[in-house]
């Protein structure tokens, strides 16, 4: 093994609990829904994943279906894991997910127990593991029971497969109904993944924010710069590497509307004002609301991890700020 972690990678890290449990997770973790596939470089990946840790980044989010292909990222990282950080395996929140399209049949989607467990055990093969730490549901099944799904769960806790459950996408409401079964179970579920951002306001309009700190549930945030959006780079126009170019499924053309590039053009000045960059402002924003555990990013670079973690540098608002950043977007 070539790698030797930064002996002092906790020293400015910070963690907070999800909800009352006991499990605690970094203020930034590092997603890995893009750059991790089978087109990505594989030496660039290990170098974000050598960043990450050394900066106290011990939380790395997969799901079954992050690629391309699906099952690439949980393969990828899997290599990296057996090549450079099992050593370090005891430091590390390895998380991954279920719920959408991974195989042909009626076996291969959504929330059943059949597919729940088939999923994970194809999951920890893929990244050679015995155990993820965070098992999540990926989406809400109208399809299936939801007792059904949550019994999924707590068996997969129960049989060692996972030590914690997750719910990722879920509504207030769903998602209450899911936490009295699994309370009943005497389950761990202890976070919910969805997306959030200064420019996507879902969570609180659904419920979900106000229920999971009823239900005293961590809450973890995906997407929080708005898929790239909640940044400087298309203030100049389009990159030829974005993905607004390569991919086009989360971000394309039309999202970069003159009145939005006008709406982040009057963030940035916020974020300048505030002596960050917008992206920092946009990640201290979502980790600043009440109920955030921790923050997801993803990154094509390792520089973008480093820069995004100073985000934890200023994570207080004023409400003149706060009022202005809602009279920018709402």
């Amino acid at each position: 093994m070539n790698y030797v972690a930064n002996l002092s990678r906790y020293e400015n890290a910070e963690y907070r609990k999800c909800g009352e449990s006991g499990l605690k997770l970094p203020a930034v973790s590092l997603g890995l829904w893009h750059n991790f596939g089978d087109n990505a470089d594989y030496p660039n990946m290990c170098k974000m994943c050598f960043t990450a840790f050394d900066n106290g980044i011990t939380h790395f989010d997969l799901a079954n279906n992050y690629g391309p292909e699906a099952g690439a990222a949980e393969r990828n990282f899997g290599k990296i894991l057996h090549e450079n950080f099992l050593p370090y395996r005891d430091e590390m929140i390895i998380s991954t997910k279920a719920g959408y399209y991974m195989w042909p049949g009626p076996y291969g989607d959504n929330g059943s127990r059949k597919y729940l467990v088939s999923s994970l055990d194809q999951s920890l093969k893929r990244m050679g593991l015995d155990y993820v730490d965070i098992f999540y549901h990926h989406r809400m099944d109208p399809d299936t029971p939801l007792y059904e799904t949550m019994w999924a769960l707590d068996g997969i806790v129960k049989s060692g497969k996972a030590l914690y459950v997750g719910l990722s996408n879920y509504d207030g409401p769903t998602m209450e109904k899911a936490a009295q079964i699994l309370n009943d179970l005497h389950c761990p579920f202890v976070i919910n993944q969805n997306r959030y951002s200064i420019l996507d306001r879902t969570i609180e309009k659904n419920g979900l924010i106000d229920s999971a700190i009823a239900y005293k549930k961590g809450m973890i945030i995906f997407s929080p710069l708005a898929q790239g959006l909640l940044t400087n780079r298309y203030l100049c126009g389009i990159p030829e590497d974005s993905r607004v170019r390569t991919d086009g499924r989360f971000l394309n053309v039309r999202s970069l509307s003159p009145e939005m590039l006008d709406k982040i053009a009057k963030l940035e000045r916020i974020a300048k004002d505030r002596g960050q960059t917008l992206a920092q402002m946009a990640l201290s924003w979502v980790y600043s609301r009440d109920g955030i555990t921790s923050v997801l990013i993803g990154a094509s670079k390792p520089e973008q991890i480093t820069e995004n973690l100073k985000m934890t540098e200023n994570t207080s608002f004023t409400q003149q700020e706060l009022d202005a950043i809602d009279s920018i977007v709402l």
